[in-house]
């Protein structure tokens, strides 16, 4: 093969491969339990490990590989425990669960929510998590489609389109059980692969010594970590992902296994911002996560196209899954055993987002500004989402109802829209004074701070409202 074919044609071969050893691991017919709840061919909830391995790779999707090098590149070694303290969402989401299902015994985070706020309360909530599950869908098929090709060239469509109807076809056959199946190999895989990379960049790293970023870029780092403190307190609870795999085993085992997927996920992601770090301390172009390997050369290219592939495929596929159970169960909130027309409506649901989830990449053709602009105005932040943790963390106020989470829901969304429409349409909305600390992540974490505190302060004046109101019907029923 000569030297100016093997740089176009090796990326295919991994692409290959990956289909190949994906559909290995894809079981080939499945009932509607083991579709929606990933049990055994016996009937049997997914093991520790299995739930395990699964929620972790789901969370090491591409976009956030590539996140964690830019921030470590940008903030040096702050940047990238930055990203990693998000991953600690893991231990939130699974201690806020595993009271959900062992005091009320719910099946689903929209069986808790219509039992404790009320129906609309649910749909609110699922239209906002269908939302984040459609912006899954192009995010992550546009970082794989970079690999092969730029953006807009038809390598890049073709490789678009390839990704999306394998991942569908898999999807389609074996749902949540074959997204458990298929992400232990990638989630061994892919580790592989990482020490591979690491082997070859730690010496020269070791050598360079870790860059030194000046003051303003630690303290904006240190600003990010806040940010991200504060927004793992509802991030992980809008992300159906996630939440998903917290009713697949028992509540015991789930606390396990989340407990585990913390550490492998964010040892992954901290490791990887090492690539950041690399390309800093070498003077690279930014975008490290192609800028390094392009430094290496054909070989770790392949490296880095493997990660991409199987973190962003296992990311696609349980979308998939998730949008699946959303359509067919969780939207109308049923408890019953899976059932057949409940498959047919969960694969159907998979074709649509299939498509409608792939369109933002078509906004390229729009023109430079106003193409990205809706490509990241169609990102829900997780400034928008602020009002979910004293939704899920104060559930237990049980005078807390349809209220109180109207009062803490909507002001996040408000301040989320606001600071989106403030970003992206270059306007003024918030002051100065709201900042807290420094950077361009000082606006966010202020924001987040007040917001939430806001958001807090109107779940509890909603509890006690309706506390009130209990205390003065009791009183009007009992005897005078």
């Amino acid at each position: 093969m000569s030297d100016t074919l093997a740089p176009t044609i090796a990326p295919w071969a991994i692409l290959v491969a990956y289909c190949a050893v994906t559909w290995w691991a894809t079981p080939r017919r499945v009932n509607s339990p083991q579709f929606f709840d990933g049990r055994s061919d016996a009937g049997a909830p997914p093991s520790i490990w299995l739930v395990a391995m699964s929620a972790a790779i789901t969370w090491v999707f591409a976009k956030s590989i590539a996140n964690a090098a830019d921030l470590s590149f940008a903030f040096g070694v702050t940047g990238g425990i930055g990203y990693t303290i998000y991953y600690l969402s893991f231990a939130v989401a699974g201690a806020a669960i595993y009271f959900i299902r062992t005091r009320g015994g719910y099946g689903s985070l929209s069986e808790f929510l219509i039992a404790k706020y009320g129906p609309l309360c649910a749909k609110a909530f699922l239209l906002t998590i269908a939302f984040r599950l459609f912006n899954e869908v192009w995010s992550n098929t546009k970082v794989m489609s970079l690999y092969f090709g730029s953006e807009g060239s038809i390598a890049y469509w073709l490789a678009t389109i390839l990704i999306t109807l394998f991942t569908v076809s898999y999807a389609w056959t074996g749902g949540m059980r074959a997204s458990l199946l298929t992400d232990r190999i990638q989630t061994i895989v892919i580790f592989i692969l990482l020490g591979l990379v690491l082997a070859v960049l730690f010496p020269g790293l070791q050598s360079k010594g870790l860059p030194v970023v000046d003051a303003a870029a630690q303290s904006a780092g240190l600003t990010f970590c806040g940010l991200a403190l504060v927004q793992i307190l509802s991030y992980p609870f809008h992300d159906p992902v996630m939440t998903d795999r917290a009713f697949l085993n028992s509540p015991r085992n789930m606390l396990k296994s989340f407990a585990l997927a913390t550490v492998m996920s964010g040892a992954f992601i901290f490791l990887f911002s090492f690539i950041g770090l690399y390309g800093k301390a070498f003077g690279l172009a930014a975008n490290p996560s192609v800028s390094v390997p392009a430094s290496f050369g054909l070989m770790m290219m392949l490296a880095f196209n493997g990660i991409m592939l199987l973190s962003g495929g296992s990311t696609i596929d349980s979308t998939f899954t998730s949008v699946a159970k959303l359509s067919a169960r969780d939207w109308s909130g049923q408890r019953n055993e899976p059932s057949l027309g409940q498959l047919s409506t969960g694969r159907i649901a998979i074709l649509l987002v299939a498509v409608i989830g792939n369109l933002p990449l078509l906004t390229i053709y729009l023109g430079d500004k106003i193409g990205p602009a809706i490509i990241a105005a169609t990102t829900i932040s997780g400034t928008m989402v602020m009002g979910l943790a004293p939704i899920f963390l104060l559930s237990w106020i049980k005078p807390a109802g349809t209220l109180s989470f109207h009062l803490a829901y909507w002001p996040g969304v408000v301040i989320g829209v606001l600071r989106a429409a403030e970003t992206f349409g270059r306007l003024r909305i918030f002051p100065d004074f709201l900042a807290l600390g420094t950077g361009k992540y000082a606006v966010d974490l202020g924001l987040n701070v007040w917001g939430l505190l806001l958001c807090i302060a109107g779940y509890l004046l909603g509890a006690g409202i309706a506390g009130r109101a209990k205390n003065r019907a009791d009183l009007l029923k009992s005897p005078s």
